[in-house]
């Protein structure tokens, strides 16, 4: 760490009233789409000034990008659906032993030696599945990608549980077989 840095950081709780690990944990209860709301936040809600505002976002992202971060973040607001995932996540891992869950900041890839499945919460209400199939006719339930666009080749709309069928299942297996 540079030495001016570490001197903000020092002068962190006289200047702001917190240390940075205060506002790390206060940053980690609210939920900011974009580095700058957090700033404006901080700056608005507790009287930061910006260049403290930004160093404390800064240093608190770097922190917060664990695999279970990035995840619990992506779920933020929108629990309902974390049963879905954990139930696809689950179905995945009995596929094979190279299989790679790769979290990402608003969805999860699914990787053998390449994508085959992304996973990402849409909506409050429903979780977007992409699948790469080769071939596949697209079907009323087996959409176009839609938003995936080129990363994947159909997309099928999750809203409960019950959505994870034989039939998804086939799907998803075929996508991990053809990704070889």
């Amino acid at each position: 760490m540079d030495k001016a840095l570490q001197t903000m950081i020092n002068n962190m709780p006289e200047k702001t009233g917190k240390s940075l690990e205060q506002w790390k944990v206060l940053l980690k209860k609210e939920t900011f789409e974009k580095h700058m709301q957090a700033v404006n936040y901080l700056k608005k809600e507790h009287d930061v000034t910006h260049g403290f505002a930004n160093t404390i976002v800064s240093l608190s992202k770097e922190e917060n990008n664990t695999e279970d971060d990035l995840i619990e973040n992506q779920y933020k607001g929108k629990e309902n659906l974390k049963l879905i995932y954990q139930e696809l996540i689950s179905f995945v891992k009995t596929l094979g032993d190279d299989v790679t869950i790769a979290p990402k900041k608003t969805a999860v890839s699914i990787i053998r030696k390449k994508q085959f499945i992304l996973i990402k919460p849409a909506t409050k209400s429903r979780i977007d599945l992409g699948l790469k199939l080769k071939d596949k006719p697209i079907t009323d339930r087996l959409e176009n990608s839609g938003p995936f666009g080129t990363m994947c080749t159909h997309r099928v709309q999750l809203t409960q549980l019950t959505d994870i069928d034989n039939e998804l299942k086939s799907w998803i297996k075929e996508a991990y077989e053809q990704s070889f």
